[in-house]
Order: structure tokens, then sequence, then C-alpha cells
């Protein structure tokens, strides 16, 4: 589909996917994701049916090729209040206008890797989201084994929130997904379970050093009195050991 030695050189130019990259878009999803989509995903996404998408293109190659995706970006307008996020935002229930942006897809292709397209693409999708006023947050699911998408949402400054049981079926197994989120316009978390169980191992680390320094200071002040009983002992020992013999002996003198 792409010659890798198209990607030397390239002249890469961003713009909104068409119905015209209906066969490539749908060629690039077998080729880059386990999961399989249903043509209807395919068809909103060229027609913009509810979803915004962003396409990466190298005007550089060959005039018949120049127009073909290399990458792509499809996103979805959620209302915050109906997102499984929307109770992290820390954002006021009372407006029911406000949005985030779920990234449904991102992927480029292997040719064109490692060329900063994926991190632009995505940076596209941020700033669409921060164009909104009413949107707090850009967000999306990675799955758990895929350790290079979860590097590289963290390089972009993205949240892991929290890590989600059994949220994938693929091919008669389950996965479990990490929840990753990028704040805009204001929007924060109010306490995620991550950063709760980070503050209290730290709480619990901190309360264990300081008994282990109250038991230490407690073990040496005890062995310093024991010691000092230790002597006393002794010395009452040897002249109690004098005085019976004293005794003893008057006796014996007697």
């Amino acid at each position: 589909m792409v010659d890798s030695t198209a990607a030397r050189c390239p002249n890469i130019v961003y713009r909104p996917i068409r119905p015209s990259d209906l066969e490539v878009l749908e060629q690039m999803h077998i080729a880059l994701f386990p999961i399989r989509y249903e043509s209807e995903f395919f068809r909103n996404v060229v027609n913009g049916h509810d979803i915004v998408s962003w396409a990466a293109v190298d005007s550089s190659r060959p005039d018949s090729q120049c127009d073909e995706l290399i990458g792509f970006v499809t996103a979805r307008i959620i209302a915050a209040k109906e997102s499984e996020i929307g109770d992290m935002l820390g954002y006021d229930s009372s407006r029911t206008d406000q949005t985030l942006v779920y990234v449904l897809t991102l992927g480029v292709v292997e040719a064109y890797r490692n060329l900063g397209i994926a991190s632009s693409l995505i940076r596209e999708v941020i700033k669409y989201a921060a164009s909104m006023p009413v949107c707090r947050a850009v967000y999306l699911h990675v799955i758990s084994y895929n350790d290079p998408a979860i590097h590289f949402y963290k390089k972009m400054q993205f949240k892991c929130l929290r890590r989600l049981s059994n949220f994938y079926y693929i091919k008669g197994r389950h996965y479990d997904s990490f929840l990753f989120v990028y704040y805009v316009n204001g929007g924060r978390s109010t306490c995620s379970p991550l950063d709760l169980m980070a503050a209290l191992a730290t709480y619990v680390r901190s309360l264990f050093s300081s008994l282990a320094a109250k038991l230490w200071k407690k073990e040496e002040k005890n062995a310093a009195r024991w010691s000092k009983c230790k002597e006393t002992s002794s010395l009452l020992i040897t002249q109690n050991k004098r005085i019976h013999t004293a005794e003893n002996a008057a006796c014996q003198c007697v």
C-alpha cells in the first residue's frame, strides 16, 4: 500500500478524511488494529457523521499517491455528563453543555512511523478540543499490552486515570484497558484512583519510616537502660555475695 522508500523525504500535509479515502481507511484499520470495525463506522468517518477526523498525506509522493492516507485520527464529541469520566472532571453538574472529545482510532503506516506524524495528529485533536470553550478533556482507551501506545500518550502529557478490567473482548479473550485523559479549558481530575493509591502508598511509607525511627530510638534507650541496670545488678550480686560470705564466715567462727 505504501512504498517504504517513500518516507525518506516526506512532505506531510494534514486534512480532513474524505469519502474518497474510504477504501484505504478500511485497509489501514484492518492492518493496524486487532478489532474489526463495522462498515457503518467507516461511512460515518468519511462523511463526518458525528465523527471528526484528520488525515496525514505525503504530498512528495508520486501524483497517483500524493493524496493517499499514510496516517489518521478519528474522534467523537461526547456530553461530559454521559461519559465514564464525567465524575472525574470537577465540572459544574448544572452545566449540561459541557463536552469531551473521545479519540476512537489513531494510526500511521509503518513506513512513516517515528516521524512525529502521530504526535501531530493528536495535537490537532487537542487543539480542536481546546477551541471549544465547553470542552473539558480529550480521552481514550489503550489496550493494556500496547506498551508503545502507553509510552506515546504519556509522552504527549496524557494522564492515566484508571485500569479497566476486561474492557476489550478480542478473538475469544478479554483484555484490560488503560484510560488516558488530557485536560483542556480548566478541566481537571477531582481525585483519580491512581492518585489516591499513590498518595496512600506515600503515606504508608512515611508512617513506617516514622515508626521504625521511633522503635529504633526506643531500642537504643532500652539497651542503654538495660546495660546500666545490668551493671547495677552485677554490683548488687557481688555485694550480696560478699555479705553472705562474711555472714557465713562469722557463723563458722562462732
